[in-house]
């Protein structure tokens, strides 16, 4: 299995990351991984004990993305398989010359696995020009609780956003949309607007599904409210429960994702919520 980019001519990195985790007994095992260029994972960590989730980390050695760059990660969920996949370090698109940077995350999950997609943070720096997309493929019974956050510009060394950055986040089952969206972040305009992210330079994205039952709603709901940093609201969209948050602060907005999913892991994976170690680093 190999995501693949449109024929451009290479101006920077070209990466590729294909991993396939399996069951293997009572244990999930990453079972296969591939790899070209600076994209790369870690050892599987089994902080929950051999029967829970295996942990990944996925590694870009090179820090950050710049203009020309093109990262490719597939993940495949084998079925009856655990996994949580996520990042030591908050991922950094730089500003480019003029070439765009792409990073393409596709990930499927076959029926009666769980995967949990909780990178942290992605900043975008003054001058970006990138364009980052996630499909999620599920297989009937497939269960998946994820998050991407992005960081406009960096506020805190005075630097405001300022670039062309692109995003696309989409959850398909059976060749059938689930949550199809896109973002452009080009104009300034939309990043104050009432429409937009009315002044908050990050925003982020929380999805599960299949649905859990009504009262979940009402507990993320609940879980977010105490965060008073951020603006947050949570609906569902037939089998999909999504959580919408905004705020001055990645380190704010995260506290937040993680009090969801919190809320949410134990209602759609039956498992209690454990941080990977990593976030506390």
């Amino acid at each position: 299995m190999r995501v693949r980019a449109d024929a451009e001519a290479p101006a920077g990195w070209q990466a590729h990351l294909d991993l396939t985790f399996a069951r293997q007994g009572v244990r999930s095992v990453l079972a296969q991984r591939r790899r070209s260029g600076p994209l790369a994972v870690q050892r599987p960590f089994y902080p929950e004990g051999t029967d829970g989730a295996c942990h990944v980390y996925l590694l870009h050695p090179p820090g950050g993305v710049v203009g020309g760059d093109r990262l490719d990660i597939a993940v495949q969920a084998g079925a009856g398989s655990r996994v949580l996949i996520t990042t030591p370090a908050a991922n950094k698109l730089y500003r480019s010359a003029g070439p765009r940077a792409h990073l393409t995350q596709s990930l499927h999950v076959d029926d009666g696995a769980q995967l949990e997609w909780l990178p942290q943070p992605t900043i975008a720096f003054a001058g970006v020009n990138a364009r980052v997309a996630t499909r999620v493929d599920l297989a009937p019974g497939g269960r998946f609780i994820g998050w991407e956050a992005q960081c406009l510009g960096r506020p805190d060394s005075g630097e405001a956003y300022a670039g062309t950055l692109g995003t696309a986040l989409e959850v398909w089952q059976g060749g059938v949309p689930l949550w199809v969206e896109r973002a452009w972040y080009d104009d300034r305009a939309l990043l104050h607007a009432g429409h937009g992210l009315r002044g908050h330079c990050v925003t982020a994205t929380v999805l599960a599904t299949p649905l859990p039952d009504a009262g979940v709603l009402a507990a993320v709901r609940e879980a977010v409210a105490g965060h008073a940093a951020v603006l947050a609201g949570a609906s569902t969209v037939d089998e999909v429960l999504a959580l919408r948050v905004l705020g001055w602060q990645a380190e704010a907005v995260q506290r937040a994702l993680v009090a969801a999913w919190a809320v949410l892991r134990p209602a759609l994976f039956g498992r209690t919520a454990r941080p990977p170690r990593i976030w506390a680093t």
